[in-house]
């Protein structure tokens, strides 16, 4: 307890005592109770024994801070830093490096881990992140049994499953489960300019926020508490939420509505009452970037200052020694002016879009208790250390990526446990500011709930079945699958399943005794009635998929200029390719003009027959689509080249039906014609109970075959993967715990589109490419659009890396089909959107030209540039590339590394400053 100023709590002194026994620990506790406290102890004790220690974090920022913690304890010489992109004294005792990492040593067999004895999991719950989350259980599968592992989790619903399993696993693992905040929390609603407590002194919701929603619900027309369209009218069905938080109707629409106003507070109402009421300092929520700056800009505007002088000067200070890297014409581009001059009024906005330098002035400013209001997104909640007084949730709605969806009560957890700081706070405050139809009893419920289930999100993917082949055999690797913490909680909703089937076996046996008939086996009878008729529909259905997958292949085949004839009910005609559409949730959709000159996404469902390019028209490469003057002068080109066609092509003719199956068909028909239950009179009434019969049958049978398959749902898909890699030459057919030189080249590519890299080098597609072509093709392979991001991008930079992207796009769609008759989910689609942006910056241009006119921020710009750097850097390291790839592929991809690493990349790439 040396050189801590709080007493241990009792669930503190109970983890570290289990470690000192030797054993593994899963700590859960609410955020800010002193979670790290055990891992730090964790580091102790390795260094007492002459171990090491790894100390792991989901986030690279959170990182940099849990070294500058340790470091401050166990001095710089004792302590190392790997984040991917930063490697400091990695030989240390003590190591902070993100999960990934962590995962790479272990498929490496690195050296690193030799005398490891400890590892802490910090913010573990990660796992049940659909992108990163399978990262953990790898790490947590993959340590020797002799390391002690660390598991700290915030407050989740089934600690005792995940420890269990941990136990199951890893053996000796004790779970300690802390509910006590340290600090009290206490909940608010604003509204209007007062802020109200939530609930009463008998913990009821506030009679006078009850009483708020009904006044304000008599003053308008009920059906403007839910979200309109721009007109106000018409839209009946909730689309914001589930609408119990309020939102989906404007406040200016409310405001019309009613006659006292809109009572959704402004935001600099809502920071003069935090600094009246003694608040401050707050991070107030936004669920939007843009929305975070336009805040900031607000309260600028509005004139708050929040700052003494003496305040305001310190925090000048800190910007100008933690942006000293930066140039004139970076400072320029950041805004840097009036970044500076909103730190020092106490103001600032924190998101996943700054540039990380930006970010680490904010939370410096911020730790020293300097800032006064952070406006942030719900990421700073995931695992930094910027505890605040208050914290302010603008809504309780945030959109998905997909609609707009209530925050989960886990959520909501996460986000106010940043509220009320250990020994300097006696309470922390949690305000929800009203929104237009909010009901107050929702928002009670969402903040009394504590239902936050940790769920695994664990798949095998292609990098991690040929690492485990390689280190530990097929048959092992399945094995180790099975132990997945993904595979246990499945197993025991088998169980629960299988309970339900007694009662299902009594209702079949009544519906055949309804069912008997006196002239002859009626059950022989309906299954072969079932047959005909299951195999009709597989006919229908195969004829189908065929024709669907022949259209879809034919899309993704289309190239800006190609002029195809569309055979369909809305697009039957002439029609011209703009644009490429990548795959996306309802396919490929590349956008076309239509024979009447207006621009279109084309799906597989609005054609009939797969198209097929008969001519070509030139697209400009700068086309605007919302650009009149370009429509019209591509609608003059498109018109005068169809003019010389001739008529309407023939579609393709439709795929044949199955002959097997159409003579099965034709046998049972036969069949059931001579069978002795055909002819009798009472025949639909026996058929219709025994139909009855076979459903519930099929119910049983399907609800056994879930089961089994769930039983064994990861290994079966690993061994689907397998079947992929075997297919493209990467497992060895014949020597099953082998793997190929293509099979080693894979086991060094870690991206959500392995596979396809290492096929693209071994195709030859980046072959020969100056290093800003080749940067620009490479983040196509990493580069993932933000949802609403706007149109996507159309062209390469230049002819180089349109031909490179051209031949990668043969390499996608050829592992899709190897995907696709493997029952692999398809990998997704390349994204060009940073492909102009990087090629800039790769031939030397400077940040403002960079950024100019791309819809992009500077932080979003050096985090997908250091993601083309990795990959780069990966592909120069990885074994094999130099004998299975193109000539000149290595030290191109070192010259990317080079072209990209410099400026405003590289200022802050160590987060040490």
């Amino acid at each position: 307890m040396a050189g801590y100023d709080f007493d241990f709590d009792p669930f503190q002194l109970e983890a570290c005592a289990a470690l000192d026994a030797g054993h593994g620990v899963l700590v859960a506790a609410p955020t800010g109770s002193g979670k790290t406290v055990v891992g730090e102890y964790a580091c102790h004790a390795a260094l007492a024994e002459g171990r090491r220690c790894f100390y792991t974090t989901p986030i690279k920022a959170l990182s940099h801070q849990k070294y500058h913690d340790l470091v401050a304890r166990h001095g710089a010489g004792s302590v190392g830093l790997l984040t991917g992109d930063v490697s400091v004294n990695g030989d240390a005792p003590l190591v902070v490096m993100t999960t990934e990492v962590l995962r790479n040593m272990l498929y490496a067999d690195s050296r690193s881990l030799d005398a490891l004895g400890h590892v802490v999991l910090d913010e573990v719950h990660y796992l049940s992140d659909r992108f990163r989350g399978a990262v953990w259980e790898e790490v947590i599968l993959g340590l020797a049994p002799s390391v002690q592992i660390v598991s700290l989790s915030a407050t989740v619903s089934n600690a005792e499953e995940f420890g269990q399993w941990l136990d199951t696993v890893r053996g000796h693992v004790d779970v300690i489960v802390w509910e006590r905040r340290p600090v009290p929390l206490q909940q608010h609603v604003m509204a209007g300019r007062e802020i109200h407590d939530l609930f009463d002194g008998d913990h009821r919701v506030n009679p006078r926020l009850v009483q708020l929603a009904r006044d304000e619900a008599r003053q308008m027309r009920d059906d403007s508490r839910r979200p309109r369209g721009r007109s106000g009218r018409g839209r009946r069905r909730v689309a914001y939420g589930s609408g119990r938080f309020g939102g989906g109707a404007s406040g200016e629409y409310v405001a019309r509505h009613s006659r006292r106003g809109s009572p959704t507070p402004s935001r600099s109402a809502v920071v003069v009452a935090l600094q009246r009421a003694g608040l401050l300092p707050a991070i107030c929520f936004v669920f939007s970037r843009s929305g975070c700056d336009a805040a900031v800009r607000q309260l600028v505007r509005s004139g708050i200052r929040l700052t003494s002088r003496e305040e305001a000067a310190e925090l000048e200070r800190i910007a100008r020694r933690r942006g000293a890297g930066l140039d004139g014409d970076d400072r320029r581009a950041l805004g840097w002016d009036g970044f500076v001059e909103a730190l020092r009024r106490g103001v600032a906005a924190h998101h996943a879009g700054l540039l990380p330098v930006l970010k680490e002035i904010v939370e410096e400013a911020f730790t020293r208790g300097l800032l006064k209001v952070v406006f942030a997104t719900e990421t700073l909640a995931l695992g930094i250390n910027m505890p605040a007084r208050t914290v302010v949730l603008e809504r309780l709605v945030k959109y998905n990526g997909q609609t707009h969806a209530d925050i989960t009560p886990g959520e909501y957890t996460q986000l106010t446990g940043r509220a009320g700081r250990r020994g300097i706070d006696t309470q922390g405050h949690a305000v929800v500011l009203w929104q237009p139809g909010m009901d107050p009893r929702a928002v009670a419920g969402l903040a009394s709930t504590r239902t936050y289930p940790l769920r695994s999100s664990f798949a095998p993917n292609y990098n991690m079945a040929v690492n485990l082949v390689h280190g530990v055999g097929r048959a092992r690797a399945r094995a180790l699958l099975e132990q997945s913490f993904a595979q246990f909680q499945t197993d025991r909703r088998v169980v629960e399943l299988s309970r339900r089937d007694d009662d299902v076996t009594e209702q079949i046996g009544r519906a055949w005794a309804e069912a008997a008939c006196d002239r002859g086996d009626i059950a022989e009878y309906a299954r072969m009635r079932e047959r005909v008729g299951g195999l009709e529909k597989e006919i229908s259905r195969t004829r189908r998929r065929d024709r669907r997958a022949e259209i879809d292949d034919s899309l993704e085949r289309l190239a800006p200029g190609d002029l195809c004839w569309s055979h369909g009910e809305r697009h039957d005609g002439w029609i011209l390719v703009v644009a490429p559409g990548g795959r996306g949730p309802d396919g490929p959709g590349p956008l076309v003009m239509t024979a009447g000159h207006r621009l279109v996404r084309l799906r597989a469902r609005d054609v009939a027959a797969p198209l097929v390019a008969t001519s070509r028209v030139r697209v400009p490469r700068r086309f605007d689509r919302h650009s009149a003057a370009d429509r019209r002068a591509l609608a003059r080109s498109f018109d005068a080249r169809t003019a010389e066609l001739d008529e309407r092509p023939r579609a393709a003719s439709a795929p044949r039906p199955d002959a097997e199956l159409t003579a099965e068909v034709e046998r049972l028909r036969a069949g059931l014609a001579g069978h002795p239950c055909h002819d009798c009179p009472d025949r639909e009434l026996h058929a219709r109970a025994a139909e009855r019969a076979l459903r519930l049958e099929r119910s049983v049978a399907g609800a056994g075959r879930r089961a089994g398959e769930a039983r064994s749902s990861i290994a079966a898909r690993f061994d689907r993967i397998c079947a992929v890699l075997d297919s493209l030459g990467y497992l060895d057919p014949g020597h099953p715990d082998e793997i190929t030189p293509a099979g080693a080249l894979l086991s060094r590519i870690y991206g959500e589109l392995d596979l396809v890299i290492a096929e693209a080098v071994r195709a030859g597609a980046l072959a020969d490419l100056p290093v800003p072509a080749l940067a620009a093709v490479l983040s196509t392979l990493v580069h993932e659009p933000r949802p609403g991001s706007g149109r996507p991008a159309r062209r390469m930079p230049d002819e180089a890396s349109e031909n490179a992207q051209r031949a990668l796009r043969d390499v996608w769609r050829r592992v899709g089909l190897v995907e696709r008759d493997n029952r692999v989910e398809r990998s997704r689609p390349l994204d060009m959107g940073f492909a102009e942006p990087v090629f800039e910056w790769a031939r030397g241009a400077g940040l403002a030209e960079v950024l100019d006119g791309a819809e992009l921020t500077a932080g979003d710009f050096v985090r997908w540039t250091r993601q083309v750097i990795d990959l780069a850097d990966q592909l120069a390291n990885a074994p094999g590339v130099g004998a299975l790839g193109p000539a000149g592929l290595v030290a191109s991809c070192r010259g990317v590394v080079g072209a990209l690493r410099r400026d405003i990349v590289d200022v802050d790439r160590s987060g040490l400053g």
